[in-house]
């Protein structure tokens, strides 16, 4: 989001620039925040912004969910052709493809394509009432938007089966033992504050090695260390490099 962008306070996806970082609100909480194709668009269109502007994001639901899963009735109708597009897949593609981290805020229910848009993000966050899992076997489909490759990573591949073929919801305390979140809140408005305490923190760093970092860390397994070296090794030119690095050792001496 640039300078001359207004924040979006309504619509699907509502958007506030928070200085350190970019708050998107999944924002149909009448719905429960399910996604349908307006809400898919407005990701795309943030998603561009995020990748011409880089910038933290960090994502949550309004009205105590965070996305209780595709919408139902526009799911219905979609076909074969609409699968093979990949509508939701690509969305959450590009969402986890963002160059510098994405954070989210699970409260309430964060299932189907909803707990796949929560697997896209680098870090979650999550209060005691999240319940996120994956039932779409249930209505005659599976979760093809990027669990079932994601979660075997995230959580490792027996409680992935569990969870993709026997429709296991976790709550927030399973969640947390599973490391699908890394910290538990009393309240979504207190797991919110917390991801973006996180955001901020972010911000402090330099996000050139931030952005290096996340690209080191989504490489797979046969890039490394190459990846690792090639990154270094543009880093270590860096005139921030330098700075920090100098700032740093005159704070030592002092």
């Amino acid at each position: 989001m640039n300078a001359e962008t207004p924040a979006a306070t309504s619509g699907p996806l509502r958007i506030e620039d928070r200085g350190s970082h970019v708050l998107a609100t999944l924002n149909r909480p009448e719905k429960r925040n399910a996604i349908d194709q307006d809400l898919i668009d407005a990701l795309h269109e943030l998603c561009a912004e995020l990748e011409h502007t880089p910038r933290t994001l960090v994502l949550h639901g309004a009205g105590g969910d965070f996305a209780a899963g595709a919408d139902i009735a526009q799911l219905r109708e979609r076909r074969a052709a609409d699968a093979r597009a990949g509508i939701n897949t690509r969305a959450f593609m590009r969402v986890a493809g963002l160059p510098m981290p994405v954070i989210a805020a699970l409260d309430g229910f964060a299932l189907g394509g909803g707990a796949e848009l929560a697997y896209a993000a680098d870090i979650r966050v999550g209060t005691p009432a999240l319940r996120i899992g994956n039932p779409e076997t249930g209505l005659g489909i599976l979760a093809a938007a990027g669990a079932s490759w994601r979660l075997r990573e995230l959580v490792g591949e027996p409680l992935a089966a569990e969870i993709l073929l026997a429709g296991r919801i976790l709550d927030g305390t399973e969640a947390l033992a599973a490391g699908l979140v890394t910290h538990l809140h009393d309240t979504g408005e207190e797991a919110l504050a917390a991801a973006e305490k996180i955001a901020a923190r972010i911000g402090k760093l330099d996000p050139e090695a931030t952005r290096a970092t996340k690209r080191v860390l989504r490489a797979p397994r046969e890039a490394h260390p190459a990846i690792d070296l090639a990154e270094q090794a543009s880093l270590f030119e860096s005139p921030e490099k330098m700075r920090r690095m100098t700032e740093f050792l005159e704070r030592k001496k002092k």
